[in-house]
């Protein structure tokens, strides 16, 4: 099969859909792999580094689109690039699409197959593509919080992990998925008070168990929710529906009750946010102040530790880019079956009810 790995056209965004690793490897599968001339150096990736793995080098992002068929890449395509999409495509990204009707309307009208990487599900629950990079945010929320904490940057001048004979910031996290946990990982190590709060019993008993009882654990209501928000220093939002729209747990009103100088991180941004004040920002620009509290919400977190990330996704998408070379998507759905939750576009219909329900759209099963 021919393979595109394009150069991301969002110019804050530094990864890329596949290192020199992954591109040997499916060249050695038998596929020719396209990858634009540039598409890795903001991950430190060389073009002469794609050569020597095998890869053809083009100069145009139309080009990998003209010459492709599989296109692996890592944030949906911006508007430039839809218009190159045509109905033999198969696309596979973070589409986050339950936050973007226009963009999910265009992608539909092109006839294109989209696979999006965090709606692919184990039948345990696990997200293998979309936990990478909740990983990554997690840890990166705690990092930029206490960051923004300090007085210089806006914050209220309080140190996460306090000193001998000063209290300890006080970090609450709302989700204990895989972003929520690492949050509390990276809190807790920190030497940060901790709160947790989830509608999962078992992930508040795990979390018990695992920190002996060292962190808080609530079950989510509006009344325990607005109780911790009111008392934190730092404020995580991880919550995470799979495909659809983040609902609102934190309104205006719990965020007027935070004290001036808080700090508030939403991971949730890519799918709508999970506070009422929440808009969408980059990390040239990443914070903004709503009634004295300092919310960072950047919709590719992930993005700013491209090495990282880049390298992390690859480890999980290449057993399916592989397959799908090999055997097509109907054939890799059949060796991999959490493929077909990642379908959410196919034969010009929104193929993940999710996605149709939260923008209104109608909505279709696959066509296999």
């Amino acid at each position: 099969m021919k393979i595109g790995i394009p150069k991301e056209k969002n110019n804050i965004e530094s990864r890329v859909g596949m290192t020199p690793a992954g591109v040997g490897q499916l060249v050695l599968d038998g596929n020719e792999v396209y990858v634009q001339k540039g598409a890795g150096i903001g991950a430190g990736i060389t073009d002469e580094e794609y050569i020597s793995s095998g890869a053809i080098m083009v100069d145009k992002n139309e080009e990998i689109y003209e010459k492709a068929k599989l296109i692996i890449k890592v944030e949906r395509p911006v508007r430039e690039e839809i218009k190159c999409i045509k109905p033999h495509h198969i696309l596979c990204a973070y589409l986050h699409l339950a936050a973007h009707k226009e963009d999910t309307v265009e992608l539909v009208a092109t006839g294109a197959t989209c696979v999006a990487f965090e709606t692919i599900i184990l039948n345990d629950g696990g997200k293998p593509i979309l936990s990478p990079m909740s990983e990554v945010a997690g840890r990166m929320a705690v990092q930029v919080g206490s960051f923004y904490l300090q007085k210089n940057n806006g914050g209220k001048g309080k140190l996460l992990g306090g000193v001998p004979g000063v209290e300890r910031g006080k970090v609450v996290v709302l989700g204990a998925g895989v972003a929520g946990q690492s949050a509390i990982k990276t809190a807790f190590g920190m030497g940060a008070e901790v709160t947790a709060i989830d509608i999962d019993v078992n992930k508040l008993r795990y979390l018990d168990d695992n920190y002996k009882s060292q962190i808080t654990t609530l079950y989510s209501t509006p009344r325990n929710i607005e109780k911790a928000v009111a008392e934190a220093d730092l404020l995580i939002g991880t919550v995470l529906i799979p495909g659809g729209k983040t609902p609102c747990l934190v309104t205006k009103k719990y965020i007027n009750s935070m004290q001036n100088g808080s700090v508030l991180v939403d991971v949730a941004i890519d799918q709508g946010g999970c506070f009422e004040t929440s808009k969408i920002t980059t990390l040239e620009d990443p914070t903004y102040i709503v009634d004295g509290v300092v919310h960072y919400c950047v919709g590719n977190m992930a993005g700013a530790y491209p090495s990282t990330s880049t390298i992390s996704v690859e480890n999980s998408i290449l057993k399916y880019a592989r397959t799908i070379a090999s055997k097509g998507l109907k054939g890799s759905c059949a060796v991999y079956p959490e493929l077909l939750g990642g379908i959410n576009i196919m034969n010009e219909r929104v193929t993940c009810r999710e996605v149709a329900d939260s923008l209104g759209l109608d909505y279709v099963g696959v066509g296999f």
